[in-house]
């Protein structure tokens, strides 16, 4: 297939395109190449696709209509995976524009692209953060995920709602998937585990939010790419048991699909922390503080439709995947700072 991956040098599309070059599929992957983070870094997970015969690399807003018309227009996608956004729960509480422009206008775009260019399935990215003040857990796609807390959750929600609106008057399949707390090499360096590592082996102390209390279904980015890519097979359908009487908010009359991508297996942030200073051989220095702004207490997915769907079953567990994790930072960031170092010396 002939698949656009955006958001491909961000951290679950990088992985995401390498899975399915591995599998012979033609990948074409875009990006804007913000500075929300390291630059350097998303030009690093570049160059491990760029190398393939089968990818190209398209750098280009999400937010720009005319260019995202031509690139549809050109290429003709069999399908897309349209894991772009701009993401950061916190971050959204200061820089709220660039989540409309990014999260609702870019997947406008992609809606549209996949509409008037006859792609076969578009799989999207959500986020359990659409939850939001729900205290019923696990979290369940069946029920309506109406309270959002904060914009860029509120920017996922919406993407949701606009995806059914194009499957129900177009007749487009859509599925979208919320996935909760990614985490592995290659990761974004705004969240936790890099903050923590690179805090713990400077010797600087650890801001731990919710006394460490608050649980999260921590999973491994190749058990998120594994379900990502076979949802993108299994294209989505009409539930034939839909009722407009007891809409379920998961399926359609249309060809939507909804369906919650974790590890299923939530654990407190303490315990996250213990395993990594184990991984690092080092203790941290916490620093205990109250909940943040626009933060859940705790993250459960029920992924029981999703593996009756696909056979999805999530098996990285944290001890694992937090040692993948270090070995690669230690690698990626240790090693070049030795190098820095003996370079000015």
């Amino acid at each position: 297939m002939k698949v656009l991956v955006t958001g491909v040098a961000g951290f679950i599309g990088s992985f995401a395109a390498r899975r399915l070059l591995d599998r012979g599929d033609e990948v074409v992957g875009l990006d804007n190449l913000n500075d929300y983070y390291d630059v350097a870094l998303k030009h690093a997970r570049l160059a491990r696709l760029t190398g393939h015969p089968a990818f190209r690399f398209v750098r280009m807003d999400l937010a720009d209509d005319a260019a995202m018309a031509r690139l549809f227009l050109q290429e003709k996608f069999d399908r897309v995976a349209h894991l772009g956004a701009q993401a950061g729960v916190r971050h959204s509480l200061k820089a709220p524009h660039s989540y409309v422009q990014s999260n609702i206008a870019g997947t406008l775009n992609v809606l549209e692209g996949c509409r008037h260019n006859g792609v076969a399935h578009l799989v999207y990215a959500s986020s359990s953060s659409v939850y939001g003040s729900s205290a019923r857990l696990p979290y369940s796609v069946h029920e309506p995920a109406a309270h959002p807390v904060s914009l860029y959750a509120a920017t996922k929600r919406a993407n949701e709602l606009m995806a059914h609106s194009y499957s129900s008057v177009f007749g487009l399949p859509t599925t979208g998937l919320r996935f909760f707390t990614v985490y592995g090499p290659w990761g974004r360096p705004d969240m936790a585990l890099f903050l923590f590592s690179s805090a713990i082996l400077e010797g600087r102390p650890i801001e731990v939010f919710n006394h460490g209390h608050h649980k999260r279904d921590f999973t491994y980015v190749d058990d998120i790419v594994e379900g990502v890519v076979r949802v993108l097979d299994h294209t989505a359908e009409p539930d034939p048991a839909w009722d407009n009487t007891r809409p379920d908010p998961a399926s359609s009359r249309a060809p939507y699909r909804l369906y919650n991508i974790g590890s299923n297996r939530p654990i407190e942030l303490l315990r996250y922390i213990e395993v990594l200073e184990e991984c690092l051989g080092r203790k941290a220095e916490k620093v205990l503080l109250p909940m943040q702004p626009g933060d859940v207490a705790d993250t459960f997915a029920d992924v029981s439709e999703l593996e009756s769907v696909i056979g999805y079953r999530p098996s990285t567990p944290i001890e694992v995947g937090v040692r993948h994790f270090v070995d690669w930072y230690r690698g990626y960031y240790v090693k070049e700072t030795s190098r820095e170092t003996a370079a000015q010396a």
